[in-house]
């Protein structure tokens, strides 16, 4: 391009190159101090007034040089994340991202592939990715899968291939009135994850296709009650498709008894699915892998990356025993994408075939990534760190009068609540209500919460491989001032 044509040509490039490289040199490096000093800042804070109005001005017209809003950046947005990479973080179940993940991203970004497949590197890592993830959780050779935003969607395409493969009918040509007419049904516990129901919503079974079975004391699914259920609703007329076993309940962080669950779905001749959102990594773990024996029998399993492997959002992962299952149920060919022997559109739809997404985006370099620096064996010392640690809060909490525990500690989630006598449970509830979000506002730490036999629970999910214990000794003494505070025993209570 001559220098006539270059000023008549509109670009989204740098006008200047070198100007854009210093700049991103110094976002890089304001990145590596983000998250060098991370302890130093709060774990959390609420955006700013300030920001809160810069945040709702009206669509650029025009635009604003690089540096300029970078600069916005640094005021108004990178002072206010999720809070998850901060050592202190325990909320929900957020991983905390790596430093790897960050360089990975960079490049997949600037790579910017198209990974529903094609003849690229992209695919190939994809592939090496799958077959590693197969792999770790003892699944045979040749099991298929594929990276997905996250859990929700892994357990959509886990129970899409088990209705399809177990409907009676062919589902995706003639819908869900046609074949026998007995309605779907699949089997998870009190216990399972939200995502359940959505999935019966979106496919089509609606909320009466997932079967609720009870748990027992230890937050695990009744196998002899879901043995029970299975029989009646086939004399009543449904279709049982699919068991859902639970590697890491929400609240509690138990595992059903997975080689129950397989042998019964075995016999009954049903699709055996794993939601392993967290509590599948424990197979890393020399130590603790005992906790999920049984998943490897599992006809698919879904889990994240982005929680107990560490690595960022989003990177979700299924894995499905059965490649011609899984393909026949997403497999599409678009004339469009039509299949090359040659150039670059050899399988086009490869990844696309198996699942939802046709544009798809190179979070498989991160996987490969992560997986390549650290290896299976230091992330499984990291998921033994957490596990350990979990305990040791645990312990910390039962030697307090004032605070207790309100589950057995499983896995590396611990439930808890501060007491007072004299208190009722109501009273108790409001109370640690209260102290969940001083706690979160002081910036100290970020807990989440859950509701065990109703009563309010304080919630810590270790899933961060930046904290050490003085950081469950910090939340003790916070928990125990601030609930004391709350208590009355402080004359500076706040009202």
């Amino acid at each position: 391009m001559n220098e006539s044509e270059a000023s008549q040509n509109v670009s989204l490039d740098p006008e200047d190159w070198e100007e854009f490289r210093t700049l991103g040199h110094q976002i890089l490096d304001d990145m590596v101090e983000y998250l060098k000093d991370v302890r130093e800042r709060p774990t959390w804070q609420s955006p700013s007034a300030a920001s809160r109005d810069f945040l709702q001005t009206p669509l650029p017209k025009k635009g604003s040089s690089l540096t300029e809003v970078y600069r916005d950046v640094k005021e108004h947005i990178l002072p206010y994340p999720t809070g998850n990479i901060h050592p202190r973080f325990w909320g929900w179940v957020m991983g905390t991202g790596t430093h790897v993940g960050v360089l990975a991203d960079l490049i997949g970004s600037t790579m910017n592939c198209h990974v529903s497949g094609y003849d690229q590197g992209a695919t190939l890592v994809e592939r090496q990715v799958i077959h590693w993830l197969g792999e770790m959780l003892d699944f045979p050779k040749g099991t298929s899968g594929l990276l997905v935003s996250g859990g929700t969607v892994a357990n959509l395409l886990g129970i899409t291939a088990a209705r399809n493969s177990l409907a009676g009918t062919d589902i995706r040509k003639e819908g869900l009135g046609s074949g026998t007419g007995d309605p779907l049904v699949i089997y998870g516990s009190e216990a399972t994850h939200g995502w359940a129901e959505r999935c019966c919503d979106l496919l089509g079974l609606g909320s009466d296709g997932f079967r609720k079975v009870p748990v027992d004391d230890h937050d695990r699914i009744e196998v002899g009650e879901l043995a029970r259920m299975i029989q009646i609703d086939r004399n009543r007329g449904m279709r049982p498709i699919c068991i859902v076993g639970t590697a890491g309940t929400v609240s509690t962080g138990a595992t059903d008894d997975l080689i129950a669950l397989a042998d019964l779905a075995q016999a009954e001749g049903l699709w055996f699915h794993v939601d392993g959102a967290f509590g599948a990594l424990a197979k890393l773990s020399p130590r603790y892998r005992y906790l999920v024996n049984g998943l490897e029998r599992a006809d698919s399993v879904a889990f994240d990356l982005h929680k107990w492997g560490y690595m960022q959002f989003e990177t979700g992962a299924v894995l499905i025993r059965d490649g011609k299952a899984h393909e026949k149920a997403f497999s599409f060919a678009p004339s469009y994408l039509e299949n090359f022997s040659g150039g670059i559109a050899v399988k086009p739809t490869e990844f696309a075939s198996k699942g939802i997404q046709l544009s798809r985006s190179f979070r498989a370099l991160r996987v490969w990534m992560n997986l390549s620096v650290y290896g299976v064996e230091k992330l499984g010392q990291a998921i033994e760190q957490n596990i350990d640690d979990s305990f040791y809060l645990a312990s910390r909490v039962e030697a307090e009068p004032d605070l207790e525990l309100l589950a057995p500690v499983v896995m590396n989630v611990v439930c808890f609540r501060f007491v007072q006598d004299g208190f009722s449970d109501r009273e108790l509830d409001e109370l640690n209500s209260e102290l969940l979000v001083r706690l979160q506002e002081s910036g100290v730490a970020v807990p989440s919460n859950a509701r065990i036999d109703g009563r309010f629970a304080i919630r810590v999910a270790n899933t961060n491989h930046r904290t050490i214990r003085s950081d469950f000794d910090l939340l003790i003494s916070s928990t125990l001032e601030l609930g004391r505070r709350l208590a009355g025993w402080s004359s500076d209570v706040l009202a």
